[in-house]
């Protein structure tokens, strides 16, 4: 059964992450890793004498790397709801009548070097945790309109196309060209879109920020509570000396 425990000497295993939790942890990081890869080079497209056309291609290497990331951030936002205890949101959002406490117990008993032991988040982590999939859904949500706006690809690209496109021009609008379009639609489009990169910019930095606490904050705990927190990422179990709160 689920919270059912094995034990080892004075060890004992708990299974905590589904299967599909951690494929989606692992996909996330393959994406994000790529998508942060490529967006340096677009970012520094002079810098690194990148053509235009190297810059279009770079984009969609980096709208190819955001599908994917979008499509597992749409998983796992519905396994919120269908997955196992620790999977849902109930465990992840920091919400419910006991979180405050819960989370000012664990700060303390974490200060004093016996840290209350948690199978799923603790109530530092579910704060982490739900600023991170805020940051991750806005930039799926800004990077989907860019695609469409950049690159004319879905969901809105033939949309965008359409409405950019000069009516009395022979030529195809194509990606990273203004030939074909009509200046005043373009201008128009490129105006809706300004606060989509902006956001998308901003919130990339902050992003950025928030793995490197995340991975930070995994290997404080990892070091002080010896739960197998990284590899509970690839066999889904964590192991403890003494009862987990949320058991």
């Amino acid at each position: 059964m689920q919270n059912q425990g094995t034990q080892t000497d004075n060890l004992t295993m708990y299974s905590v992450w589904d299967r599909s939790t951690r494929w989606f942890h692992w996909i996330n990081v393959i994406c994000i890793i790529g998508l942060i890869a490529v967006a340096l080079f677009i970012l520094n497209n002079k810098a690194f004498g990148i053509s235009n056309d190297g810059k279009v291609l770079l984009k969609m290497i980096h709208v190819y790397f955001g599908y994917v990331f979008a499509a597992n951030l749409c998983w796992r936002l519905i396994w919120g709801f269908i997955g196992n205890r620790y999977a849902r949101w109930s465990a992840i959002l920091p919400m419910g009548k006991h979180f405050l406490c819960s989370l000012l117990e664990y700060i303390s008993s974490a200060r004093k070097g016996d840290a209350v032991a948690y199978k799923g988040h603790n109530p530092v982590a579910r704060l982490m945790v739900t600023a991170l999939f805020i940051l991750l859904t806005t930039q799926a949500i800004t990077g989907l309109t860019l695609a469409s706006t950049d690159l004319y690809w879905p969901p809105f690209g033939d949309q965008i196309k359409e409405w950019v496109s000069d009516k009395n021009s022979s030529v195809e609008v194509r990606a990273g060209y203004k030939e074909g379009t009509d200046p005043a639609s373009y201008k128009a489009m490129r105006d809706f879109r300004k606060p989509f990169i902006t956001t998308h910019l901003y919130v990339f930095y902050a992003l950025v920020i928030a793995i490197v606490l995340h991975i930070a904050g995994v290997v404080v705990t990892e070091i002080r509570e010896k739960n197998g927190i990284v590899s509970a990422m690839f066999s889904g179990k964590k192991v403890f000396l003494k009862k987990p709160v949320d058991d």
